[in-house]
């Protein structure tokens, strides 16, 4: 496996606190002429938190994250000297395009607890028809990303859900990946292995706390801590580990669920948990599979596709789940090299509790 050897630490300045938004002012002092890349909703949330006075232009993306959307926000923003981007995954991957269209620095203000997008100097890129594009690298980090508690805890608790689903990949996936690699690891590489397990502890540790706080509109420690764990120390695991804390078997199998219509209304952090359970399954690590399943409980994780809702032709779904997840073009074989559609179809039937069978392909 070819190691990426650029690391990626971070934004220059992260600020994660209750009314963080009252820096603002401040940190932006150093620019002349911010634009503002936002949604309705997630710019309403900002303006409820946002105690300053500044008044930026304020341009809508198109809820895409596509090139050619980020390339009409850069025709619009001819001038400008930073994107500040304010809301969710999708929200933030188009303004930090459009700040590398154009060259400029770049802020993120989260609004939703879904992605590590704030922390990240990447964007998954989608055609305009919502299919995926690429994920796209770019040479700057934020220059600061603001984590405002008080209007993070207002959010909707399914993202935040999601976020812990898909965050709990990143030890699963990055352990997988590394557990077949022979020799020692470089050290920048160990250094993000051991913040993929940092998230791990704190989400098994913390996530029913922080999930009935923010039902609670209360900021309390185990609600940051997991925030965080979600946005800034997920995001820090594939900047220090490279290719070796990429998504792997976890993500592949919720791009398999993709195939299946009934899952779509489930946030992409929930398959993902649903596919970790399936990673496991796969590499015949049961005493994990069952290790988790209080947490699934827990926290209300979908852990077998009867509870997605698929109840008819479930053995056909778990057919083309398990043939795209294990094609030469998913990344399941990060985690099992010589991975077939049979190894992923057994691990999901152990998941339903049926009886094995042989699925032919």
């Amino acid at each position: 496996m070819k190691l990426s050897q650029t690391v990626r630490s971070g934004p220059d300045q992260y600020i994660c606190q209750e009314a963080a938004l009252v820096y603002f002012d401040e940190k932006m002092k150093r620019y002349t002429s911010p634009v503002i890349i936002t949604g309705e909703l997630s710019f309403k949330a900002f303006e409820k938190h946002y105690p300053g006075h500044n008044v930026f232009p304020v341009l809508r993306y198109n809820h895409t994250a596509s090139i050619e959307d980020m390339n009409r926000l850069a025709k619009e923003c001819s001038g400008a000297d930073c994107i500040v981007g304010i809301g969710g995954g999708k929200v933030l991957d188009t303004a930090k395009g459009t700040a590398d269209l154009l060259g400029i620095e770049y802020v993120t203000i989260p609004t939703v607890l879904g992605t590590c997008a704030a922390y990240t100097p990447l964007s998954a890129v989608y055609h305009p028809d919502g299919t995926f594009r690429s994920v796209d690298y770019y040479n700057r980090s934020a220059s600061f990303c603001f984590m405002d508690l008080s209007l993070l805890v207002e959010s909707p608790k399914k993202y935040f859900a999601g976020g812990i689903g898909d965050t709990l990949a990143k030890w699963y996936e990055a352990e997988g990946i590394t557990n077949h690699i022979q020799g020692a690891l470089p050290a920048m590489v160990s250094v993000g292995l051991q913040t993929a397990k940092v998230t791990q502890e704190i989400l098994l540790q913390d996530s029913e706390e922080a999930l009935k706080s923010m039902e609670a509109h209360e900021v309390t420690p185990a609600f940051q801590k997991v925030a965080e764990a979600v946005v800034a120390i997920a995001g820090t695991v594939g900047g220090f580990a490279g290719e070796y804390g990429r998504m792997a078997g976890a993500h592949a199998v919720h791009n398999g669920m993709s195939l299946i219509p009934e899952t779509h209304n489930y946030e992409h952090g929930v398959k993902v948990a649903y596919g970790v359970l399936v990673q496991l399954a796969a590499c015949k690590r049961y005493d994990e599979v069952d290790r988790l399943q209080s947490f699934y409980k827990e926290n209300a994780f979908p852990h077998s596709l009867k509870d997605f809702g698929i109840t008819e032709d479930i053995e056909q779904a778990m057919e083309q789940i398990a043939i795209f997840s294990a094609s030469d073009k998913e990344t399941f074989n990060l985690v099992i090299p010589d991975i077939t559609p049979n190894d992923v179809y057994q691990a999901m039937q152990y998941l339903e509790v049926l009886v094995p069978s042989k699925i032919s392909v």
